[in-house]
């Protein structure tokens, strides 16, 4: 039965495609707006049956309604800069509702993606068994994720199955297209070749050292592990975190960059731009708890294998596709 992959030419959906691939699974329709980027280069090496365009694939989906088994959906406006909400609205939270309609309607199972930018400033805590009605995003991107989250508690009717991912600081291959929305790992990786250092963002909050602000970095493998035990676990429901369950800091990130590119480590500390200091997150770690009830027991990357394998298999090999 056929997969549609939204985002399959992005980051995660690319790596999520690789991952069915390697799986045995190529009856897949990859949904995206690749348009004039370079997005392209990330189906070189899958196998898919076909390519449609975002724009023109809702109109199409009465085509699917027979033989469809699994919808992923990736697709989504991941900038967290954006300042078109209406743009945002439709594109994230719109385009979402009709696909787990559309899932209903036809007994398919269903998986999205969330983010951990619904959290906010992490005041509420980062617990996806928590109230999420109490927490408050810092940017349009996050309020739209959210919105959609608050949306399905309201339901009373839902797809086979339906399973949404907090994404929390995912990194790996196939990001190459993201522009500013790329990793911290990538950024530093292409500073530290062009000028053999990297600039981190200097701490504006008291008892927070500069570079020691702390995320929840996830190597891009392990989201896509996390998908396939959900296709081969149809009992399993709900919303999830997914990150490691452990806060590292900017300056490690760094650190194991220089390490993993075997070149001494030469770090500066610049300062925040006047705007995203606001907004800006200083501290985000997933509480794995749920997951792991769920029976995912599967260890994740440590920041220090998952920055090398990066480093060493994909950067440092001319930016290879996963």
């Amino acid at each position: 039965m056929k997969i549609i992959l939204t985002g399959g030419a992005g980051f995660i959906g690319s790596c999520i495609l690789r991952a069915l691939n390697d799986a045995g699974y190529t009856d897949i329709t990859v949904v995206d707006n690749i348009c004039s980027t370079e997005k392209w280069r990330n189906l070189v090496n899958k196998n898919y049956t076909e390519y449609i365009s975002r724009n023109d694939f809702l109109a199409k989906l009465p085509e699917y309604k027979d033989k469809t088994k699994y919808v992923i959906h990736m697709g989504a406006c991941s900038s967290t800069t954006e300042q078109n909400f209406d743009f945002l609205y439709k594109n994230n939270f719109e385009y979402t509702k009709t696909l787990w309609n559309f899932c209903i309607e036809n007994g398919i199972k269903f998986y999205y993606a969330s983010s951990a930018a619904t959290y906010g400033d992490g005041s509420n805590g980062f617990d996806d068994e928590m109230d999420i009605s109490k927490l408050r995003p810092l940017n349009g991107y996050g309020y739209s994720k959210q919105l959609f989250d608050l949306w399905v508690l309201k339901q009373k009717v839902f797809p086979a199955q339906y399973c949404g991912f907090k994404f929390f600081n995912v990194y790996g291959p196939n990001e190459y297209f993201k522009g500013s929305m790329a990793s911290v790992i990538f950024h530093s990786f292409n500073s530290i070749i062009e000028k053999g250092k990297m600039g981190l963002f200097k701490s504006y909050k008291d008892g927070i050292a500069d570079g020691q602000q702390l995320r929840d970095f996830v190597y891009v493998k392990d989201i896509c592990k996390v998908i396939l035990f959900m296709m081969e676990h149809p009992e399993i429901n709900g919303l999830f975190n997914l990150g490691t369950g452990k806060a590292r800091s900017f300056y490690d990130l760094c650190q194991n960059t220089f390490k993993a590119m075997a070149i001494p480590e030469n770090i500066e500390f610049v300062d925040m731009p006047e705007k995203l200091r606001p907004k800006y997150q200083y501290y985000t770690q997933a509480t794995m708890k749920k997951l792991r009830q769920a029976g995912y027991m599967e260890a994740f990357y440590s920041l220090e294998d998952g920055v090398k394998d990066y480093v060493q298999n994909y950067l440092l090999n001319d930016y290879a596709i996963y």
